[in-house]
């Protein structure tokens, strides 16, 4: 096989390779000094490629930010599988979300955990920017998982399914914003405890 027709040398390839190092240098960029704050430079230099790689790969810095976005989700629901791999019950499920959330908080970050990468993103757009709108439904989308696990738990109790996903849902996002502000996911942590608590008493 020559050179020019191996998988590395291919066009597509190096293309590919270079989107995925500048999502890699946005997630850490935009996370450790936020959105706003991040130029373009710093994000190819992170990245270690020219800016021209970046605009053949997106067309604008907003079109980075939303990629960034669609990738904070699916890293976060990633977190959630590998958990929910593990469990064997509804009740197990449920506490699989909350696990994820401190699984996330427990990872590596250049200035230490920030709390929800999403939110933070959400906090500086402007309101009707579509971001916020791919933000809004992760939140839900964590509801729903946790309204789906509940419903296997209570068949029989619809409402109340709806009532207690709710409630478990502003605990999580309680703690993740507390721990977001003391750097750590101790209170993602006792969260869980609550929640374990209150399904045991369902």
């Amino acid at each position: 096989m020559s050179e020019a027709s191996t998988p590395a040398a291919h066009p597509a390839n190096r293309r590919g390779t270079a989107r995925t190092r500048l999502l890699a240098a946005a997630a850490k960029r935009f996370y450790a000094d936020g959105v706003s704050a991040t130029g373009i430079d710093a994000i190819t230099a992170e990245a270690g490629v020219a800016k021209m790689s970046l605009y053949n790969n997106f067309a604008s810095k907003a079109d980075l930010v939303m990629a960034y976005l669609d990738a904070r989700h699916e890293e976060w629901l990633d977190l959630y599988r590998r958990r929910l791999a593990a469990v064997s019950d509804a009740r197990s499920g449920v506490l699989a979300v909350f696990d994820a959330y401190a699984d996330h908080a427990d990872l590596a970050y250049e200035h230490g955990f920030r709390g929800c990468g999403l939110l933070n993103a959400a906090a500086e757009l402007p309101a009707g920017h579509e971001g916020r709108e791919v933000v809004r439904r992760h939140k839900e989308d964590v509801e729903s998982l946790l309204a789906g696990h509940l419903g296997a738990l209570l068949p029989d109790r619809p409402e109340e399914v709806r009532t207690v996903a709710e409630h478990l849902a502003f605990l999580l996002e309680g703690a993740m914003a507390r721990a977001g502000l003391e750097g750590g996911g101790t209170r993602l942590r006792h969260a869980r405890t609550l929640a374990a608590g209150l399904l045991d008493r369902l």
